[in-house]
């Protein structure tokens, strides 16, 4: 017979978690370094806008996010016009970090490489903290 808890569950999901950080941490250093490496290989340092854009994106989403609806409301009425207005204004900074270098790279203010690196560097960003979020989401009801 197989016991549902051991003692050792604990530090297996501590150990999960931990390992969960570290790629995360290495996904992010990455992507920094490649937003980095965009403006110093070619000596223009506008791309590091891109970094600033996806670091600054998820803030509205989680601002707005508590700004739901009241305790007493049924789950159909989950959306509300604070919560639409944090996804609008992030998805806004996050079309605008991708728009960015290659309206820089059009307009030939940085080079098409440097662009390039760039969006990459800024979707790993960007997708390092969305990960990173919905690693770690924990839910708000204390009496389930």
């Amino acid at each position: 017979m197989q016991m549902s808890w051991s003692p050792l569950s604990k530090y297996n999901d501590m150990a999960a978690g931990l390992k969960t950080v570290i790629l995360l941490s290495f996904v992010l250093a990455v992507g920094f370094l490649m937003i980095i490496l965009s403006c110093a290989l070619w000596s223009n340092w506008l791309p590091l806008l891109v970094a600033l854009t996806f670091v600054v994106a998820p803030l509205p989403n989680a601002l707005f996010s508590h700004c739901g609806a009241e305790d007493f409301s049924t789950a159909d009425s989950e959306v509300s016009g604070p919560i639409d207005l944090g996804r609008f204004i992030t998805a806004f900074i996050v079309v605008t970090g991708f728009a960015l270098p290659l309206i820089l790279a059009h307009s030939e203010i940085i080079r098409p490489g440097a662009s390039v690196m760039s969006l990459i560097g800024g979707g790993l960003v960007y997708g390092t903290i969305l990960s990173y979020a919905a690693a770690f989401r924990q839910d708000d009801s204390d009496f389930e």
